[in-house]
């Protein structure tokens, strides 16, 4: 008789250990995507060397980058305010988890800022082949300058929304399959928008795909960690 041998399905994996596997599997695919070299072939089907048509659209520039960078500040403070008085759906969350919330988001935010304040990567539409000065130097290459202003990558505006990935978390990681699909739509309306907000600055040229998705994986994995980071510290303040 053949050993009996037992496979760890997705279903019998905690909420948050399938969360870990999704986040490596994720990882796997981008790295993919970077050594495939579509970011630059992406970016020269839309542009050509007078740059990109969409650049100073009124939709892309005013509505979709300006006015929703200052929606985003707007949601950032009303959510802070609901720590200590929460609506809606927040009121499903301790302060606790409401702290965690607005952590994850803060933490996001001055990661990616930080990120892009020592970056050298510049937007694509300082490339030379698009009217520009600088050269096409991936964004591993983090110390080599390519002749441009830099600090490009990651990607600040989409991250005004990929930042609120955390506000999914403590829904996804609950042992309630209500609750859980609760994430699973917050979860969705913030990667819908992260990839409207991306998508406006790819057409426009100020980002290459690449940005947008590493922005949100590097946003996701801050707020995974700060939820671990909460969910130790609350097992502390239990047994002490």
């Amino acid at each position: 008789m053949k050993p009996a041998h037992h496979y760890a399905h997705m279903r019998d994996l905690s909420p948050t250990r399938r969360l870990g596997l999704i986040t490596w599997v994720t990882l796997m695919c981008l790295l993919a995507w970077d050594f495939s070299g579509l970011d630059v072939g992406l970016m020269s089907a839309i542009a050509d060397s007078h740059g990109f048509p969409l650049r100073d659209n009124w939709w892309f520039e005013t509505v979709l980058h300006t006015r929703a960078k200052q929606l985003a500040i707007v949601v950032y403070l009303a959510l802070l305010v609901m720590v200590w008085w929460p609506q809606g759906v927040l009121r499903q969350r301790t302060r606790w988890q409401r702290s965690e919330i607005m952590v994850g988001i803060t933490l996001s935010l001055i990661t990616i800022s930080t990120l892009k304040s020592f970056s050298l990567t510049s937007c694509p539409w300082e490339l030379q082949a698009f009217g520009g000065q600088a050269l096409y130097v991936s964004h591993w290459l983090w110390g080599l300058p390519d002749g441009g202003s830099g600090r490009c990558f990651p990607g600040g505006h989409v991250s005004s929304a990929f930042a609120f990935l955390g506000l999914a978390l403590p829904w996804l990681v609950s042992d309630s399959a209500s609750q859980r699909a609760t994430g699973l739509r917050i979860l969705f309306m913030v990667v819908l928008v992260g990839g409207v907000l991306g998508l406006t600055q790819t057409l426009r040229g100020a980002h290459y795909p690449s940005h947008t998705l590493w922005t949100g994986f590097i946003c996701w994995t801050v707020v995974l960690a700060n939820h671990l980071l909460f969910g130790w510290l609350a097992q502390r303040r239990t047994t002490h």
